[in-house]
């Protein structure tokens, strides 16, 4: 069994694997909420940091999203190739972009 290292705090330089936004139950059974997911490289492992950033009736019409800031090679060295500050605007640009709608991408009638 792997075991995740989690942190209360991270840094805006700080070497980010990964960023993702999910919706999920909130731990104090409260409802649903949107969760921002940094997973960042400390000490040689990747630690995790989680923000509720609300319920997700605010996040209505905006997909979950993941940005990759980091490379896994197959001897399995992880390279960092992005921080925590630059992270954070690839999302908040994501986030305040009109979007395609899915339908059109897949080229499905919106009969």
């Amino acid at each position: 069994m792997k075991i995740l290292i989690g942190t209360n705090w991270i840094s805006e330089d700080e070497p980010c694997f990964e960023l993702y936004e999910q919706d999920v139950q909130s731990p104090d059974s409260s409802g649903f909420h949107r969760y921002e997911v940094y997973r960042v490289m400390r000490g040689g492992r990747i630690t995790e940091f989680r923000q509720d950033k609300g319920s997700v009736e605010k996040y209505r019409g905006i997909e979950p999203l993941v940005i990759l800031g980091g490379l896994v090679y197959p001897d399995g060295r992880i390279e960092i190739l992005e921080t925590v500050g630059r992270m954070r605007e690839m999302a908040d640009q994501y986030r305040n972009h009109i979007h395609f709608d899915n339908k059109e991408l897949a080229e499905v009638d919106n009969v």
